[in-house]
């Protein structure tokens, strides 16, 4: 039901603005205590009915450790640093095209932001569906390694 004036406005003048004693206002006392106080003995009841899975574990938590992050890096950086990669070595051309093995900067997977200016040989462990897509339109391969 909606209420064309507020309970406050009607109550205005009364001793404890309808919250029966004024004892009972005060402090947490009244309502047995602040927020999950009194779960495992006086609420016992409302957690049964309102939150019976309150207490314990449920499910499964995955060791960190076993959580493969793969060393990702974007095809925006690799053209940027394609020449400082051919005078260091790691890059070399081959008819035409950059041979890049990314292994050997310590990244493994090949992810598609940015574009490539030039074709491009890539070689890496995984790649990303725009990232094969964008090397192959720039004229390029992209290699899986096993």
């Amino acid at each position: 039901m909606i209420r064309k004036r507020r309970k406050i406005t009607r109550m205005r003048g009364s001793r404890t603005v309808g919250g029966g004693c004024s004892k009972k206002r005060r402090g947490a006392g009244h309502r047995g205590g602040r927020g999950q106080a009194g779960g495992h003995k006086h609420h016992w009841s409302w957690i049964v009915k309102y939150d019976p899975k309150h207490f314990g574990k449920y499910g499964f938590k995955k060791p960190q450790k076993l959580i493969k992050r793969p060393e990702t890096v974007n095809l925006a950086y690799l053209d940027e640093k394609i020449p400082e990669l051919l005078e260091s070595g790691v890059a070399v051309e081959e008819n035409g095209m950059i041979v890049i093995d990314v292994t050997e900067l310590g990244f493994e997977k090949i992810l598609g932001s940015g574009r490539l200016t030039r074709p491009v040989h890539v070689k890496a462990y995984e790649f990303s569906e725009s990232a094969a897509e964008k090397i192959e339109e720039a004229g390029g391969m992209a290699e899986i390694i096993e």
